[in-house]
């Protein structure tokens, strides 16, 4: 039981759980409802030691009570600050990463050939956003021992104490309940479907395949490629040619993109048991990365000829594919950290641009009015 208040004392002081061994992480998950009269006790006196050291002098440990008072599950550990709530879920829900998430869908939006709606355009953002939101909450509540071994993770909000568990897992129901009633009734069933499709994806399969095969990488790569279709669908009511050449954009980008970060992050992944193809498969890692990069090139070329954009799309994207492939192969090449590095940070731009460059040449523009809306969506179906 020391051990434990120690180890609360330092989550008091804002120290990280991450520099604390694996078994002790686990005692911390189990007691972590038993805080507040820690809290009560750090605030009246200081450890005799240094800072950064977990001994307790006599005088704090007499004040200590003979037995932890249990309170209710949804309380915030005692390093919570309500005041900085809204930045602590924004983390839980990865708030770059559902950025990006949002993004692509709202080009699958724009792109299809629809009359576009600010209010439908509004409700998908919002529906998708709080969807992704939630799926990431639920992960990070499933991965908190793994996180709490990583340098990348092991700040997260969950795993240094800031959110209860089950604070994180309520915030996960009502974001998810609430987005999926927001595209349900507010933009149709079929985005709806296919969003509750992606939550379930990318927390019961994904998140749990991690630590067991690498096809998990495939399966976070669909879970990236559904998003432009929740956008599509929220437009044309129905997903044509175009919105299946978006999501296959969406697929083979990720390979490349996320191989070359996983890359340099092979220890973080090694040491917490995570199945990565860069761990296991580093020759595997690097080859599905210049595929993917060819791959892109080859869904550039069907664009204008499913008559989804027009050539000026092609003669665009093929230069900056191009260059995209030409980082991969030094990847494949090299399997240097530089390499991955220069191979990941294109990326970041690669898409941006691949989907820019959609919009500008797609073959279908509408005037936004009722008349028009009912013939764009006839012809779509």
């Amino acid at each position: 039981m020391l051990k434990i208040i120690q180890l609360q004392v330092n989550l008091c002081k804002g120290q990280s759980v991450g520099n604390v061994a694996t078994q002790t992480n686990l005692i911390l998950k189990k007691y972590v409802n038993f805080t507040i009269p820690i809290a009560q006790y750090v605030n009246q006196s200081k450890p005799s030691a240094t800072t950064t050291s977990i001994n307790l002098n006599e005088q704090d440990l007499k004040n200590l009570p003979d037995k932890p008072t249990k309170v209710p599950a949804w309380m915030p550990t005692p390093s919570t600050d309500r005041s900085n709530l809204i930045q602590h879920y924004l983390k839980l829900s990865k708030i770059r990463l559902t950025t990006l998430v949002v993004v692509t869908s709202m080009a699958g939006y724009a792109v299809a050939p629809a009359p576009f709606e600010w209010s439908t355009f509004a409700l998908c953002i919002a529906g998708t956003g709080l969807l992704s939101g939630a799926a990431n909450a639920v992960n990070q509540f499933h991965e908190v021992p793994f996180d709490a071994q990583m340098s990348r993770t092991k700040h997260r909000v969950i795993v240094c104490g800031r959110l209860t568990p089950l604070h994180s897992m309520l915030f996960a129901a009502g974001a998810s309940a609430t987005g999926l009633s927001i595209l349900y009734y507010g933009v149709n069933g079929l985005t709806a479907g296919l969003g509750l499709t992606n939550l379930l994806l990318y927390t019961s399969v994904y998140t749990p395949m991690k630590r067991v095969s690498i096809l998990n990488t495939w399966v976070g790569s669909i879970v990236g490629a559904i998003p432009p279709l929740m956008g599509w669908s929220a437009c044309a009511g129905t997903l044509g040619p175009g919105a299946w050449l978006m999501a296959a954009l969406l697929y083979s980008w990720q390979f490349p993109h996320f191989n070359a970060l996983s890359w340099n992050l092979r220890p973080d992944y090694s040491r917490a048991g995570y199945r990565m193809m860069a761990v296991t498969h580093p020759a595997l890692c690097r080859k599905v990365a210049l595929r993917h990069t060819i791959a892109l090139q080859l869904f550039s070329t069907a664009a204008p000829v499913l008559d989804v954009t027009n050539w000026w799309f092609l003669a665009g994207s093929t230069p900056i594919n191009a260059y995209f492939i030409y980082l991969a192969y030094q990847f494949y090449k090299d399997s240097s950290s530089a390499s991955s590095r220069k191979l990941f940070r294109f990326s970041l731009i690669h898409l941006p641009l691949i989907m820019l460059m959609f919009l500008l040449s797609k073959k279908k523009w509408f005037v936004f009015d009722e008349e028009n809306k009912e013939k764009a969506v006839s012809n779509v179906q």
